[in-house]
């Protein structure tokens, strides 16, 4: 009986063992299977099909495969306009590519640098001689951006166009706080600081308004030259500043409102748009549903490309010499993060192990708003380690190159940027709440034993002491000359000139050119331009080698399910009505993070808040840290404005 009982338990092992490895099997053929690259042959002769269902991104974000199955849902899209790029670039040069099918329904915006790339791209593609074809339900500002440059702009009867221009709402707590008996103990360095000022105040500042009109006056000046140069007869006024007169003299519709502005081409319905990319393109001979044409999917043109193995990006052949490429996207934390969030312990490692890699330059990609101190000294401090290998370094700025992302760019020997990036922030404010006055309505009395006056504190609830008040800001003053200190030995400047072009002020690309906050106008290819030019390159010599961290195969999978998936976007968001209920969700939310920063942000940051409502729709979560239990949430929070 007892042998019986050894072979049987025998077998059921050598079941389970089975089981396990058919399972194995099973997970890593459909792995393969979700993976694979489409073969060149199925690229099609005619349009290339364009459809973006999301958001355009300097770094994609992340996936949480747990998150995305417990949530029955997946992300919504993102395109690296990196990537984007390339493929429209290299559509350009291909003989069976012979039109653009731009169809931006479900496209959700971008942050104007990127937006920007992509835009000139399809205005390379247009040069070549190949057509583009735009169609949209609504169109709202990122997608005229990118409409713009088709030489037909169709609108369906039931959209219509709103063209917002940048902006946002800032919601100040100051009053409801104290109605509630919360005390937030803001200390700060910083005439136009504005990072405490929604916790202190019940409106904004002079100082604060005036800085956030002025760069926002400047980007939206931007973006409408850019859309009125590609589309001279455009009526761009018409549509916003004249828009209650349009909206009496056409009855309210909304799609002839944007025909007569001059801001679209064709009304006319998706089947009557693919009919007509069709004329161009040609007709689909495997579809004859109304509407089809011949195209290639983004997604299968991207794969028929030439693979960037290890990350390299290669502009000659044979060549030896690369250019590392790092990119600090979102905001900026101390741990692993990312990518899409700039975490410092993943950065940091990935530059210390290409440290030895024999690297002729660096270019260091920011795209953040800051974040801890700490983790933005940390990336300064790894990026400094090339510079003292003598390994020359330029910094690209992006979107976003403020507070704690202006500290790591004062490593950059050359500093690119464009006129619609947005950076300096250079300032320092510490927000603290304490809840003394709350416990004390209710009849809570907090009694102390101390041994020095720092004993216990900062106490949130019993009050703080004069002592540690006076710490809080000094150390804010010091963190402050800290900060002036690398912006005026990085850019020639004395303290006092530092200071003048600080004080937390918020500067676009093209302010912070004429101040010496930046040296010149380009994007990443200037950069890696100077960079090799710097290291004694030709052009024809050298490769860019995007440093990236190792891509884990379930959320490659994951990702490659959702380049397949093109219903992301709720088609009830398609419409401009629905744009405008995607904004107020977008305010709640913002609610929900201001909070969430007030009582479970620890530690020393570098943030511009300042920079919010530039934010566009889906960078509108931005990236944390977990939250904390509550008592861990007495660390004290400063934040560089």
């Amino acid at each position: 009986m007892s042998f019986a009982g050894k072979v049987w338990r025998l077998l059921v092992g050598i079941k389970d063992a089975l089981v396990l490895v058919f399972m194995l099997l099973f997970f890593v053929t459909l792995f393969g299977i979700l993976s694979s690259r489409p073969s060149p042959a199925s690229v099609t002769e005619g349009a290339l099909l364009l459809d973006l269902d999301g958001s355009i991104v300097e770094e994609a974000a992340a996936i949480d495969p747990l998150a995305t199955v417990l949530s029955g849902t997946l992300p919504t899209r993102q395109y690296e306009a990196r990537e984007l790029v390339r493929a429209i670039d290299e559509a350009a040069k291909d003989e069976r590519i012979t039109a653009m099918a731009l169809d931006l329904t479900t496209f959700t915006g971008g942050a104007p640098v990127n937006m920007k790339e992509v835009a000139d791209a399809l205005g390379r593609f247009r040069r070549a001689d190949k057509p583009i074809i735009a169609y949209a339900v609504a169109y709202t500002d990122d997608m005229v951006m990118l409409a713009s440059q088709a030489d037909e702009v169709w609108i369906d009867p039931m959209g219509g166009m709103a063209v917002r221009g940048p902006g946002g709402t800032i919601l100040f707590y100051g009053e409801a706080l104290e109605r509630y008996d919360i005390n937030a103990h803001v200390y700060q360095v910083g005439t136009f600081k504005g990072t405490g000022d929604p916790y202190s105040s019940a409106q904004m500042s002079p100082e604060l308004r005036e800085n956030l009109e002025t760069y926002i006056g400047q980007i939206w000046d931007e973006y409408r030259a850019y859309v009125v140069q590609a589309r001279p007869d455009a009526d761009i006024d018409a549509i916003t500043t004249g828009l209650p007169a349009l909206l009496e003299e056409h009855g309210g519709n909304l799609a002839e409102i944007a025909l007569a502005a001059g801001m679209v081409d064709t009304i006319g319905t998706r089947d009557e748009w693919g009919a007509r990319v069709a004329e161009i393109a040609g007709e689909d001979r495997w579809d004859e549903l109304p509407g089809a044409f011949a195209h290639t999917t983004l997604d299968t043109w991207a794969a028929s490309l030439p693979a960037e193995s290890d990350g390299l990006r290669t502009f000659g052949s044979g060549s030896e010499k690369r250019i590392g490429v790092i990119t600090v996207a979102g905001e900026i934390t101390d741990g692993d993060a990312g990518p899409g969030s700039a975490g410092a312990a993943r950065i940091t490692s990935m530059l210390d192990e290409a440290l030895d890699d024999d690297l002729a330059g660096l270019v260091v990609r920011v795209d953040s708003p800051g974040g801890t101190v700490t983790g933005s000294e940390s990336i300064r401090r790894a990026v400094m380690r090339y510079r003292d290998k003598g390994i020359p370094v330029a910094v690209s700025m992006g979107n976003y190159a403020a507070s704690g992302g202006y500290w790591i760019a004062t490593a950059g020997q050359r500093i690119f940027a464009e006129p619609e990036t947005i950076t300096g922030s250079i300032g320092v404010v510490a927000v603290v709440p304490s809840f003394e006055d709350i416990l004390d309505s209710y009849g809570v009395n907090a009694e102390r034993v101390t041994t020095t006056p720092l004993s216990g504190q900062p106490d949130i609830l019993g009050g703080f002491s004069p002592e540690v008040e006076t710490l809080l800001q000094a150390e804010v003053g010091h963190i402050y000359d800290q900060f002036l200190t690398l912006v005026a030995d990085a850019r020639g400047m004395s303290m006092q000139q530092a200071d003048e072009v600080a004080q937390g002020r918020v500067w676009t690309g093209g302010s912070a050119r004429q101040l010496g906050l930046v040296d010149q106008f380009g994007g990443l290819d200037a950069a890696l331009a100077w960079v090799a030019a710097e290291a004694g390159l030709e052009e024809e010599e050298w490769e860019a080698r995007y440093l990236t961290s190792p891509v884990d195969p379930i959320d490659a999978m994951i990702g490659d399910m959702l380049g397949g998936t093109s219903e992301q976007v709720p088609q009830s968001l398609v419409t401009v009505s629905g744009q405008f209920a995607l904004q107020e969700s977008q305010l709640a939310a913002q609610l929900a993070r201001d909070l969430e920063r007030l009582v479970s942000r620890p530690g020393v940051q570098a943030l511009c808040m300042d920079c919010m409502p530039q934010l566009s729709s889906q960078q509108a979560s931005m990236p944390g840290s977990g939250k904390l239990p509550w008592w861990q949430a007495v660390a004290i929070r400063i934040f560089a404005n």
